[in-house]
């Protein structure tokens, strides 16, 4: 009991000690870039609103730009320790259930039929619509079959999903050129230019995903003993896998219409975390929100620095921290 509360302790004053550095990663967002602020120019933005161009920045660019970048990386987090016990593969981030190429195709269909006059929020909207769809469709057919759930099915069936999506995807973008520029701002995964207003829109949907796998923490402790186990257990298979999926595309599907399809950070973040607070994820997921958060705003910040005065978008900077950790993952796994 004794040594239980220690851990626990530790855990608490580890996330407590998260959550302090993703606020400072947070105000280091906000002050830092090709433009540099300071603390007081931070205060005065709000407290004495003067209309500069300095206050402007910070207002309708910096912090905005900051709070995104930490709520979707938050989410993707989320979603992807939420995938890899669903999928029982350890490999497994949101866009095995095809959400990325999804959203990104109802982007480029927008596009090419509304052209010039599709507004950034109602993007927003057909990208959620499009994560929420494909989610759909894979759910459905990874759950059909006499044998029932199984995750291979399911990987499968993303897989297969999200290579037509893409290819579909890039053929309407060879035909309308046009939509190309547009098109490619959400396939490569920005935070550059989000308005707060656009955040507050799929904030709701965000809130409800997190609280739906706090709810379920204890139940994917035991639906991770495997099938057996969990029905020996009690444990109602079909209604925890159910809202896990609801859960993912709630997360997944709003992050993908806030920033684009931002890939590594739901494969990354649930493995860095398991270091540190273990398998319960009753601790994991708290875990996996902060740190997801801290990830992505700090590759925001790296992001601008590397050829400044020109910005790389924040997907190209975590596919660099991605790639490796996924090789070094994937070649783990094969020898053991």
């Amino acid at each position: 009991m004794a040594l239980w509360m220690q851990s626990r302790w530790r855990k608490l004053l580890v996330l407590g000690a998260g959550v302090i550095l993703l606020l400072v990663t947070i105000l280091a967002s906000i002050l830092f870039g090709l433009q540099q602020f300071g603390l007081s120019d931070l205060w005065l933005a709000y407290s004495q609103f003067d209309g500069s161009n300095e206050h402007l920045i910070i207002t309708t660019t910096r912090v905005p730009r900051a709070l995104t970048a930490a709520a979707v990386g938050a989410c993707l987090a989320v979603a992807g320790a939420i995938m890899q016990i669903l999928t029982r593969n350890p490999l497994a981030s949101p866009s095995i259930f095809g959400i990325n190429s999804g959203a990104a195709l109802f982007i480029v269909i927008g596009l090419a039929v509304f052209g010039s006059s599709l507004t950034m929020s109602s993007m927003i909207w057909i990208a959620f619509a499009g994560a929420v769809v494909t989610s759909a469709v894979v759910y459905a057919l990874g759950t059909q079959g006499s044998g029932g759930f199984e995750p291979v099915r399911l990987t499968l069936a993303g897989a297969s999903i999200a290579a037509f999506a893409s290819s579909v995807t890039s053929g309407m973008i060879l035909i309308n050129k046009d939509s190309l520029e547009s098109a490619l701002f959400w396939m490569i995964g920005s935070v550059s230019g989000r308005q707060l207003d656009q955040l507050l829109i799929v904030l709701p949907y965000m809130a409800a995903g997190l609280l739906i796998a706090a709810m379920l923490s204890g139940s994917l402790n035991v639906l991770a003993l495997g099938d057996d186990s969990a029905r020996g257990l009690g444990q109602r298979l079909m209604l925890t896998r159910a809202l896990s999926g609801l859960a993912v595309v709630l997360l997944a599907g709003s992050s993908v219409s806030a920033a684009g399809p931002i890939a590594f950070v739901g494969l990354v973040v649930p493995h860095l975390c398991r270091y540190i607070a273990g398998n319960d994820h009753r601790w994991l997921l708290p875990y996996c929100a902060v740190t997801g958060a801290i990830l992505l705003v700090a590759a925001d910040i790296a992001a601008r620095f590397v050829l400044m005065p020109k910005e790389v978008p924040v997907g190209v900077a975590t596919a660099l921290i991605g790639v490796p950790f996924l090789i070094h993952v994937a070649r783990r796994r094969k020898h053991a």
